[in-house]
C-alpha cells in the first residue's frame, strides 16, 4: 500500500513540475538560456575574421565596378575616377567586343582552361586514391612531402627554373636546337605541364582528406566478402568522396576564364604570344600600365558575370547528373 502512495506521489511531483515549466513566461525561459563564456566569445571572434576579410577585400572593392562605365582618360586618381570620372555608358564594353583580337583571346582563354579540367582535375583525385592505397606510412609521408613542397613556390621561382631548362641558348634542349619556349603550338602543353607537377600534390589534400573519412569498416566488411583493391575503389572510395569531387568539378567549371596571370606571364613572350594572350594578361597590358582603369574593369566585370552563369549552370547540370550540387 505503502510503495502504491509513493508511485501516486511521484507521478504527482511529475505533473507539478510539468505545469511550472509550462507556465513559466518567455523572459523566464531566456534568463535559464546558458551564458556565453569566453571560449564562446573566442570562437566568435576568430569567426567573425572572416566576415571582416570578405567585407574589406570582396565588398567593399565592389562600388570599384562604376569605372566600367567611366570614361578613361580623364584622371590618373582611381578615387577621382571613380568620384568625378564621365560616364561613358556601355562603350568600353563595345571596344572590347569590336576588338580584332577579341576571338583569339578567347579561344586561348577557354581553350587552354577547358584543356586544364580535362586534365589537371582529375589528376590529384586519381593521385589521392593511388596514395591512400600505399601500405608503408613513411613512404606515403614521403611522397606528400616531396609532391606538397612545390605549392610553396611562387611561379617567379618555380617557373623560373624550367625557363632556364628551356632556353634556347643554354637549356637542356640547346644542343637539339629546339625552342620550346618559343613555339606557340607548345606553349598551352608546357602550362598543363608545370601546373600539374606544382598543384597536383597541393590540390589532392582535400581528397586525401576525405578518403581518411570513410568509415574502416567498410573495406572490412568488403574484404570479408571477397572485394580486391579495385572494387574496393569504384565501389567504396569513389561514391564516398563523390560530393567532394561534384564541389570542386563545380567551382573549376566557373573558373573557366580565369587562367591565373603569375602563371602564364612567367613564360609568355613575343614569339608565342599567339596562343599564350589570355584574358588576364590582356587585362593587365592594356588595362593598368596604360591606365585604361574602365576598359580593364568592363573586361572582369564580363568575367565576373559569365562566371557566376557558368557555377549556376554547372551547378544545375551535376543536379540533373548525379543528384548533388552546392545548393
Amino acid at each position: 500500500m505503502g510503495n502504491e502512495m509513493t508511485g501516486v506521489e511521484e507521478k504527482d511531483i511529475l505533473t507539478c513540475e510539468d505545469s511550472e515549466n509550462r507556465s513559466e513566461s518567455p523572459d523566464q525561459k531566456k534568463k535559464k538560456r546558458k551564458k556565453w563564456t569566453s571560449s564562446d566569445w573566442t570562437l566568435v571572434g576568430m569567426a567573425s575574421l572572416s566576415l571582416i576579410f570578405l567585407a574589406v577585400f570582396a565588398y567593399a572593392p565592389l562600388y570599384g565596378l562604376v569605372l566600367a562605365f567611366k570614361q578613361d582618360g580623364e584622371y590618373i586618381n582611381i578615387a577621382h575616377m571613380i568620384t568625378y570620372g564621365s560616364w561613358s555608358g556601355l562603350d568600353n564594353f563595345k571596344e572590347f567586343f569590336s576588338n580584332p583580337d577579341f576571338g583569339n583571346i578567347m579561344f586561348n582563354t577557354l581553350g587552354l582552361n577547358i584543356l586544364q579540367l580535362l586534365i589537371n582535375f582529375p589528376c590529384p583525385i586519381i593521385f589521392a586514391v593511388l596514395t591512400a592505397e600505399l601500405l608503408s606510412d613513411r613512404f606515403k609521408k614521403t611522397v606528400q612531402t616531396v609532391t606538397f613542397f612545390p605549392h610553396f613556390l611562387s611561379w617567379a621561382v618555380f617557373g623560373g627554373i624550367f625557363v632556364l631548362l628551356f632556353d634556347f641558348d643554354t637549356g637542356i634542349l640547346s644542343s637539339l636546337k629546339v625552342d620550346l619556349l618559343g613555339d606557340p603550338n607548345a606553349f598551352w602543353g608546357i602550362i598543363i605541364c608545370t601546373s600539374l607537377l606544382k598543384g597536383m600534390g597541393w590540390g589532392s589534400i582535400i581528397y586525401v582528406a576525405a578518403i581518411a573519412a570513410i568509415p574502416q569498416e567498410l573495406y572490412e566488411a568488403a574484404k570479408i566478402d571477397g572485394a580486391n583493391r579495385w572494387h574496393k575503389i569504384m565501389y567504396i572510395t569513389v561514391p564516398s568522396i563523390a560530393p567532394t569531387i561534384t564541389l570542386f568539378f563545380i567551382l573549376s567549371v566557373s573558373g573557366l576564364l580565369n587562367n591565373g596571370i603569375e602563371h602564364i606571364w612567367v613564360f609568355q613572350n613575343q614569339n608565342n604570344i599567339e596562343r599564350s594572350e589570355v584574358l588576364d594578361t590582356y587585362i593587365y597590358k592594356y588595362g593598368i600600365p596604360q591606365w585604361n582603369y574602365g576598359y580593364a574593369t568592363a573586361i572582369g566585370l564580363v568575367k565576373s558575370v559569365v562566371s557566376f552563369l557558368l557555377l549556376i549552370g554547372g551547378n544545375f547540370i551535376c543536379k540533373k547528373i548525379s543528384g548533388k550540387g552546392i545548393y
